[in-house]
């Protein structure tokens, strides 16, 4: 009925051009109409989308043409036809990166699993001794995230200044099977983080720490600054034996370990890689685990602060021909091993 109204002044005009005109818009408007009622959802092809996106770039007048879907729906289609332009102007159109080998994959992985408290530094460097040019990037997104706790800016500056002219030394605890207490002394070199000396006791004094430290610092080795707590076991006679080799001490402050970050982080190392594995049976037993620890810590461990090499220089083994395999040499009993090449029987 609305539409017979809007068309019915037309009807009267006598011009049958008009008339034709008019009644062929009455039918179209009628069949719409009929075909809305009907069918609840058109089927539009992406010709038809194509035509209307275009349609509304030249036509001003468009949406009030429009009747089998929305305005909106339109403006969507045009977004949409702008995101797949804009992927298709984006796409890959070179090599690009070269993918990881699915081989140097198939290395990685048995690394990751056998030794859960290696990083990506700690592998990054076995691959690299092992001949392998691999990015510690590739590397990390291989295996799980860890968030790193980054040192403090103003003591990593101060170390990293001084860090060929100085050591620490530090004392850590360990319980034996009887449940008694030994106290295990280091002196660790920040330089290629070496260590120097260690010793076992049941019975520390400042004397004893004091002879420990002089024995560290053979013919006129002394670093220029020694870094250490301020646990009342490095009394006078220790001060004293320092001052004598023209040693500058660097106390931390009280309860702050991470300001002494080398030497700490060597006894955690200890304790995860090592001694939280084992039973301790006396100081004989300990000594003897420690040196073990001592042999694969300067030889086969890698470290990220020495570019990933070990204290004592690792030569790197390339791989000696396709045929040659992977295999794990054991250390410390298994837990943390030294990867070679091994050609193939």
């Amino acid at each position: 009925m609305k539409i017979l109204k809007k068309l019915f002044p037309l009807l009267l005009c006598r011009r049958p051009d008009v008339t034709d005109l008019v009644l062929e818009n009455l039918a179209l408007r009628q069949q719409l109409a009929v075909l809305q009622r009907s069918v609840k959802r058109p089927r539009l092809r992406r010709r038809d989308r194509a035509f209307w996106v275009l349609l509304s770039r030249v036509w001003a007048n468009w949406r009030s043409a429009l009747t089998i879907v929305k305005p909106d729906t339109v403006v969507r289609w045009h977004r949409k036809g702008f995101k797949l332009y804009g992927r298709w102007k984006s796409r890959k159109r070179g090599p690009g990166r070269p993918p990881v080998s699915p081989e140097i994959r198939e290395l990685i992985r048995p690394m990751a699993e056998a030794d859960p408290l290696w990083g990506a530094p700690h592998i990054h460097g076995e691959l690299l001794r092992l001949g392998i040019d691999i990015s510690e990037r590739t590397v990390s997104n291989l295996m799980p995230k860890r968030d790193p706790r980054p040192p403090s800016p103003t003591w990593i500056t101060f170390l990293r200044n001084h860090r060929d002219t100085m050591a620490s030394v530090d004392f850590f605890t360990v319980v034996t099977v009887t449940f008694g207490i030994l106290y295990v002394f280091i002196v660790l070199s920040h330089g290629r983080r070496e260590l120097l000396q260690f010793n076992v006791t049941a019975h520390p004094s400042a004397e004893w720490t004091a002879r420990q430290t002089v024995q560290a610092f053979p013919w006129d080795t002394a670093p220029r600054y020694l870094l250490r707590d301020r646990d009342c076991i490095h009394g006078e006679a220790f001060r004293r034996r320092v001052r004598q080799l023209g040693v500058r001490e660097v106390l931390i402050a009280r309860e702050s370990p991470w300001q002494s970050p080398f030497v700490e982080r060597l006894i955690g190392s200890k304790r995860r890689e090592c001694l939280d594995h084992v039973i301790v049976l006396g100081e004989d037993h300990l000594r003897r685990i420690l040196t073990e620890y001592l042999d694969y810590y300067h030889h086969d461990r890698t470290h990220y602060s020495l570019e990933e090499d070990t204290p004592f220089h690792r030569p790197i083994e390339p791989r000696p021909s396709d045929a040659a395999g992977l295999v794990a040499l054991p250390r410390l009993g298994g837990p943390h091993p030294r990867y070679g090449w091994k050609e193939a029987a």
